[in-house]
């Protein structure tokens, strides 16, 4: 029986199917660019300063210090080989196993924008978030210093994209310049600062109901949330962005959650690759044409027992992980395995204080306001890797629901705190 695996990536995916293999004492050799493993959606909260690293990422040698079989790499993946089932890291060495599951994550989709790669925000990594908190933090301490830069649009904040991220991070935004920033700069006209939503699609949250998408238009209206539906992003510069429609936003700060691809690094693995450079996999996880390589999380384009292609959920994620993990026991025995099954236990968005949409079940049973505001965070409290983070989470969420406190409101990248006022596009 071969029992050797090789993980590519430490997220929802790569943590589950790792967890699941190690239940059954297989060796896991888990391979991550970084050290810890991240709850990507509360990533928004990291940058708005709500939360802190240590709250959402925990480290991923401690998640598997009870897992003896399992081993954990840091290094920064260059190449796949899915034939000899290795891969080859940026320092050359190569790490190899009987079985390879590739859940290598995504990247921002910029969908070939001049000047987005540059210019834009990002928001898919704890290096993404703490470079945005920088951001909006240089910004504040500029416009309290002078506000004359407020003519340069120092105030003017974009976010591409009306997705639950797109719309987390909008409302989180509006909260932080409307409640909070008055009490850290108390001299600071915030009345004036723009918070502006930018979607080709005519409504938020695609794919959530109607009902729902209603409530969350209303109440980021109500925090000060401008909305420019029907117009895309023509062009990124360092001082503004044009839209579609030719007009223009001044602006130092542009945050894309515009949409995803999968890791460049899948280019490598010489495996045909459909919509948003993912993997089309079989019912079972696996590569086309590869029974000893699996495709997990945001890597794959997969789909549920109905053939309807899944988005790319956290929750599809863990579970892609964790069925993998299955099949892969499945195929080191000797037996079939099985047509992955997805349990569709809902969809949810947090708009702001006291306001969240829920829409919970395959039936989709729909909570919307406090009610959906307290399931948001229970389900996400609960979700978080272990009992620091949880307790970790829950009493920042604690202090920030009470005061307007954000001991969190730190700058550790200075190149994107420090800003060029004198730019040119």
């Amino acid at each position: 029986m071969k029992r050797s695996v090789v993980v590519v990536g430490g997220g929802f995916a790569g943590v589950a199917c790792a967890k699941g293999l190690a239940k059954h004492g297989v060796d896991v050799h888990l391979i991550d660019r970084n050290n810890y493993h991240q709850f990507q959606p509360l990533l928004y909260q990291v940058a708005t300063a709500q939360l802190g690293v240590p709250d959402i990422a925990r480290p991923l040698r401690d998640i598997f210090t009870k897992h003896g079989t399992v081993r954990v790499t840091t290094g920064e993946v260059a190449s796949i080989d899915v034939e000899a089932k290795t891969v080859t890291l940026a320092d050359g060495v190569t790490i190899g196993g009987d079985v390879l599951v590739v859940a290598a994550g995504a990247r921002a989709n910029f969908f070939g924008t001049p000047g987005a790669d540059e210019h834009a925000y990002p928001l898919y990594c704890v290096d993404d978030a703490e470079r945005l908190r920088s951001r909006i933090l240089g910004i504040m301490d500029a416009v309290d210093r002078d506000e004359r830069y407020l003519a340069q649009g120092a105030l003017n904040f974009v976010i591409v994209g009306a997705g639950p991220t797109g719309v987390e991070t909008s409302g989180a935004l509006a909260e932080m310049v409307k409640d909070v920033l008055p009490h850290f700069y108390p001299d600071l006209p915030t009345l004036l600062a723009n918070v502006i939503v930018v979607d080709h699609a005519p409504h938020v949250l695609n794919g959530f109901s109607e009902r729902s998408q209603s409530f969350a238009t209303k109440a980021l209206e109500r925090d000060g949330v401008e909305f420019r539906f029907g117009t895309g992003v023509k062009e990124v510069h360092p001082n503004k962005v044009v839209l579609s429609d030719d007009s223009e936003i001044i602006t130092h700060l542009v945050i894309w959650a515009g949409g995803l691809q999968a890791s460049g690094v899948l280019g490598s693995a010489g495996l045909p690759q459909g919509r948003g450079g993912r993997i089309d996999v079989e019912p079972d996880l696996t590569a086309p044409g590869h029974p000893d390589v699996f495709v997990l999380g945001d890597a794959a384009n997969i789909t549920d027992q109905h053939g309807r292609v899944l988005p790319q959920l956290g929750s599809v994620a863990q579970q892609s992980g964790a069925w993998a993990a299955h099949n892969i026991i499945a195929n080191l025995s000797g037996k079939p395995t099985r047509p992955f099954e997805y349990h569709d236990k809902g969809i949810m968005a947090m708009v702001g204080r006291n306001a969240a949409v829920a829409e919970l079940g395959e039936d989709r049973h729909e909570l919307t306001g406090p009610l959906a505001f307290a399931a948001w965070l229970g389900v996400h409290a609960s979700l978080l890797s272990g009992v620091r983070e949880k307790v970790g989470a829950l009493a920042s969420w604690g202090q920030d629901y009470v005061s307007k406190k954000r001991p969190t409101a730190l700058v550790d990248h200075p190149e994107d705190y420090r800003i060029d006022w004198d730019d040119e596009a």
